[in-house]
């Protein structure tokens, strides 16, 4: 009986498990591989460093292998054979991020060099008409191949074979592909009860398929979505395809190249997955995003010192800015970290953006926008949403379009809200934008609405899941482990989270001054009023006397979470603490049991709760730690904030590529140790990248107030690692500036060496 077809989208299919294909063997060993990570705007790609994405990995290995797009795997499998055996490796790069490159060479084969005459060696063939050849074993290292992948709305990948024997040599290569199109909350370890159908994309023609040479996967969700990864081969055509493999028989003289090729474009619904238009050629695809980098790169500031080792961090971070980088409707945000988190947030984007004023504030405001499009407008409990809340994260998957995860978007979170308002006003000291001021105000007032009626029954911004898919904790801690009080055990009821309170402190105070200069003078007083007296009741409330430090939270109960963490850190910036509580945090944040020599860790090792591989619980993370060093900063403490910054950058120097990490293990640093990696870390990652240029601004310590025209610049102070800094093409409002900093022992100055407006500038020391 013929199996059944399906018509979708104006093509045939049939069921994948009625239409059986041959299965190519994957060679590639069973246990975890290092990978490599690329990405373009809402595409990205994990696989190993030789290039491949083994069909061998269980559901537990390197399961974040794949290519990517809209919370969806295109390709779960790209493995390259040479004569059904693995290449050896011999280096790879993916230093462009966009774009991978790997060097590789053969094994030692049997058969495979091409001897004409001589004597006789099995196995014996004959070619050309007839003429006798034999086949001499080949020799390791003899081939060489050079893989370059390339993302841009689309995967290209070119492969330049060469033959660096002095003989004639044939041999067969393979490319196998194949793709299960799981959601990404699947590949994380969500489970689901029931899936879509994969499918088999009917030939026109008996042999249309390999006279196209072109693969077609396919899958149809259970929202009726059809999905689809297209290969079609250039440069070089396969000799034969079996299954979702392409075969080459290739034949090289002494040191003759040939180079092969395919591009993968990625269908939903009949359009194209990515919002980027793909190209043709790899080419072409490695010359528009080359353009594009360089063209922002021209717009954004410029940061380089003294040190080599130094700027190759900053470089990094520059890049992995504009890699994360990613299009929502018209405007770009920064995606929270690959691969996880490949898409838009609340607080990681917020965070990111207001670390990044500085190199660039169009990130800023193209966030507070597309925010503010994604306002809460309805009670949802679904998805935690309530009319002015900001939200959590947002998935465009299967699951998510099926109603499985309530990310479309989801809501629950308890800090985004203040944050957005931080950054509203944040965003206005350093541009003085009043078009974009005006245009979100009523966003605004809808954010400070959101928080007033929050607040309410407890005076304290907290929160408590409405969801049942929801997350349970909803501060930037939102593991399910992570609120816990002395004893180790689990805070319950609703969360009121210490910094959680200075954010909506420093939101009420930033938005009364904008309020006073709209004239809205009630508005003014009265958030004023209300943040002066969360002071006094947050300084009494939360303030433990016997520890000298500040309560992680308060329970539901409204009793003190009183385990010693870092999130106290992020208060000393935004003024919510009294000064002789401040300092007295800011030093017991730099104690044994929370400074590792790394960093300041989330959770004291004194706890019965500190685990240094936990998420939350005794892990380092760059941006808490940056934002500490602000805080630190801020009370004058500054040898203090700048033998953190410090630590942060001897981490950051043994990192892959000189980057960041999303957080590391809380082991302490010694003599010879290297920084412990955590192992699902994301990288990169938005405010682990922006943490570089956050505590760039800590020791630079530029004060913009763009509406006045004023520019300050107080006590900058660079690390004795460092003896100059220049800033070129700074943007505060419409001026833009040179500004120069050097260091004599341990007094630095600085000399505005270009102005390109009218700008006033004051340097205070």
């Amino acid at each position: 009986m013929a199996p059944d077809t399906l018509e979708l989208e104006g093509k045939t299919y049939i069921r994948a498990d009625e239409l059986p294909i041959p299965e190519w063997p994957c060679v590639l060993g069973d246990r975890p591989q290092p990978t490599l990570t690329i990405k373009d705007n809402d595409l990205f790609l994990v696989t190993d460093t030789l290039g491949n994405i083994s069909g061998c990995l269980g559901d537990d290995m390197n399961s974040s292998m794949g290519l990517f797009c809209a919370d969806t795997r295109f390709l779960s499998r790209l493995e390259l054979q040479i004569n059904e055996r693995p290449p050896v490796l011999l280096s790879s790069t993916a230093d462009k991020g966009f774009a991978l490159s790997v060097l590789c060479t053969n094994p030692s084969m049997d058969g495979g060099v091409r001897l004409e005459g001589g004597d006789k060696l099995e196995p014996e063939g004959q070619i050309d008409g007839g003429a006798m050849f034999d086949f001499a074993p080949l020799r390791a290292d003899t081939i060489g191949i050079a893989r370059e992948i390339v993302l841009n709305g689309a995967l290209f990948e070119e492969l330049t074979v060469s033959n660096y024997s002095t003989n004639s040599i044939s041999f067969q290569l393979s490319l196998s592909f194949d793709a299960d199109f799981v959601d990404l909350f699947v590949v994380r370890g969500y489970a689901r009860k029931h899936k879509g159908q994969l499918l088999r994309a009917v030939p026109k023609g008996e042999t249309a398929e390999k006279e196209n040479f072109e693969l077609k996967l396919a899958y149809q969700g259970l929202d009726g979505s059809l999905m689809e990864s297209h290969i079609e081969f250039v440069h070089l055509q396969p000799d034969s395809l079996t299954g979702y493999t392409a075969v080459w028989q290739l034949e090289l003289d002494s040191h003759e190249t040939q180079k092969l090729g395919y591009r993968l474009q990625m269908r939903i619904k009949n359009r194209p997955a990515s919002s980027v238009p793909a190209p043709v050629t790899l080419v072409q695809a490695r010359a528009a995003e080359l353009s594009e980098q360089q063209d922002w790169r021209n717009h954004v500031t410029r940061i380089r010192s003294d040190k080599n080792t130094f700027n190759r961090v900053i470089e990094r971070a520059e890049q992995d800015v504009y890699l994360l980088r990613q299009s929502f409707g018209k405007g770009k945000v920064l995606s929270a970290g690959v691969p996880w988190f490949s898409t838009l947030f609340g607080r990681d984007s917020i965070i990111a953006a207001s670390q990044t004023l500085m190199l660039d504030p169009t990130i800023a405001r193209e966030t507070l926008t597309i925010l503010a499009d994604y306002q809460g407008k309805n009670e949802d409990d679904w998805r935690d949403e309530q009319p002015g809340k900001i939200l959590h994260e947002l998935r465009m998957g299967e699951m998510a379009r099926c109603q499985e995860i309530p990310h479309t978007p989801y809501y629950g979170t308890v800090d985004a809200t203040p944050l957005w308002l931080m950054l509203y006003a944040e965003y206005f000291a350093w541009t003085a934008d009043r078009e974009t001021l005006e245009l979100l105000w009523p966003n605004a007032l809808a954010a400070m609405d959101w928080i007033d009626r929050s607040c309410q029954e407890t005076g304290y911004l907290s929160y408590q899941r409405q969801s049942k898919r929801g997350l349970a904790n909803q501060g930037w801690k939102d593991s399910g482990d992570c609120i816990v009080n002395r004893q180790g055990q689990l805070a319950m009821g609703a969360i009121a989270l210490s910094e959680v309170q200075a954010y909506v402190y420093s939101a009420k105070l930033r938005l009364a001054e904008i309020a006073r200069m709209k004239k809205r003078l009630d508005l003014s007083d009265r958030w004023q009023d209300e943040a002066r007296d969360l002071k006094n009741r947050f300084n009494r409330d939360f303030w433990m006397a016997e520890e000298g430090f500040c309560a992680l939270a308060l329970d539901g109960d409204g009793n003190q979470v009183d385990s010693i963490t870092s999130n106290p850190g992020h208060c000393l910036n935004l003024g919510i603490l009294l000064p002789e509580k401040a300092y007295s945090v800011a030093e017991r944040l730099q104690a044994p049991d929370m400074f590792n020599g790394w960093g300041i860790r989330t959770l004291s090792s004194l706890s019965p709760a500190y685990n240094p591989m936990g998420y939350h619980v005794g892990s380092v993370w760059p941006h808490d730690n940056a934002l500490i060093a602000m805080g630190v900063r801020s009370l004058g403490l500054i040898d203090q904030a700048l033998e953190l910054a410090k630590a942060l950058f001897d981490m950051t120097i043994q990192q892959p590529y000189q980057r960041p990490p999303e957080l590391f293990c809380g082991y302490d640093r010694t003599e010879d140790n290297a920084p412990v990696k955590y192992p699902v870390a994301c990288s990169p990652q938005a405010w682990a990248t922006g943490s570089i240029f956050q505590l760039l601004q800590m020791m630079v310590n530029l004060v913009p107030d763009a509406p006045n025209n004023c520019l300050r610049i107080i006590d900058p102070a660079l690390p004795e690692s460092i003896n100059r800094l220049a800033l070129h093409n700074l943007r505060v409002g419409a001026t833009l500036l040179d500004l120069e900093f050097e260091r004599s022992g341990s007094t630095t100055a600085c000399r505005v060496a270009k102005k390109r407006g009218n700008l006033r500038v004051v340097i205070e020391a």
